[in-house]
C-alpha cells in the first residue's frame, strides 16, 4: 500500500523539480544557441509574438512620454506620433527575430551580427567569441510560470528578461527595456 502512495508522489516531486529546473534550462540553451550564433535553437527557446508585442508597448509608451501631452493634444504632433509608432514599430519586427534578439543578447548590434562580425583586437581576421549577457543575472521566480532574470546595462539600468512556462516548456517572452535616464525624464 505505502508502494502506491509513494509512487505518485515521487512522479509528483520529479515533476515539480521539472518544472522548477525549466527556466535555468532555458537560459543554459539560450546561451548556447548564442555561443554557437544558432538563430535556430535560439528560436525555439524564444516565444517571438509575445516579445514583439511587449517592446512594440514599451517603444509606443516610450515615444508617447518623450512627446508630452503638448504634442498629443495637437492634431500635428498626433499624426507625427502615428508615423513614429510605424517606424518604431517596423524596428521592433526586425529586432524581434531570432538574429535580433541574439544581436541584443550578445550586446552586439543586428547589422554586425548578420555581418557575422566580432574582430579582435588583437587579431583583425579572429572571430571573438560572444559575450554571456545572463553571466551576472540575478534570476526569480514571479510566480510558478514566470520568471526573470535581470541584468544592469553599464549605466546600471535594468533589463529584465521574462521566461514564461508554456507547458512543460520556458522561452523567452518579454524583455523589459531599462526606464528612462534621467536626463531623458527631465526633457
Amino acid at each position: 500500500m505505502k508502494k502506491w502512495i509513494a509512487l505518485p508522489l515521487l512522479a509528483l516531486l520529479l515533476l515539480l523539480a521539472w518544472i522548477a529546473a525549466g527556466p535555468f534550462m532555458a537560459i543554459k540553451a539560450i546561451r548556447e544557441a548564442i555561443q554557437a550564433q544558432d538563430s535556430a535553437a535560439l528560436s525555439r527557446h524564444v516565444d517571438f509574438p509575445l516579445l514583439r508585442q511587449s517592446l512594440r508597448a514599451q517603444v509606443e509608451d516610450a515615444l508617447a512620454r518623450r512627446a508630452g501631452a503638448e504634442v498629443l493634444d495637437s492634431p500635428l504632433g498626433g499624426l507625427a506620433l502615428g508615423l513614429a509608432n510605424q517606424a518604431a514599430g517596423g524596428m521592433v519586427d526586425v529586432i524581434a527575430t531570432p538574429a535580433g534578439i541574439g544581436a541584443i543578447l550578445e550586446g552586439r548590434g543586428l547589422l554586425h551580427r548578420i555581418s557575422g562580425g566580432g574582430i579582435s583586437k588583437d587579431d583583425a581576421y579572429a572571430h571573438q567569441a560572444p559575450p554571456d549577457p545572463l553571466r551576472d543575472a540575478r534570476y526569480r521566480f514571479e510566480s510558478p510560470s514566470r520568471f526573470t532574470a535581470t541584468v544592469h546595462t553599464a549605466d546600471g539600468a535594468p533589463v529584465v528578461f521574462v521566461l514564461l512556462r508554456q507547458g512543460l516548456d520556458w522561452k523567452l517572452a518579454d524583455i523589459r527595456l531599462p526606464p528612462a535616464t534621467p536626463a531623458e525624464r527631465s526633457d
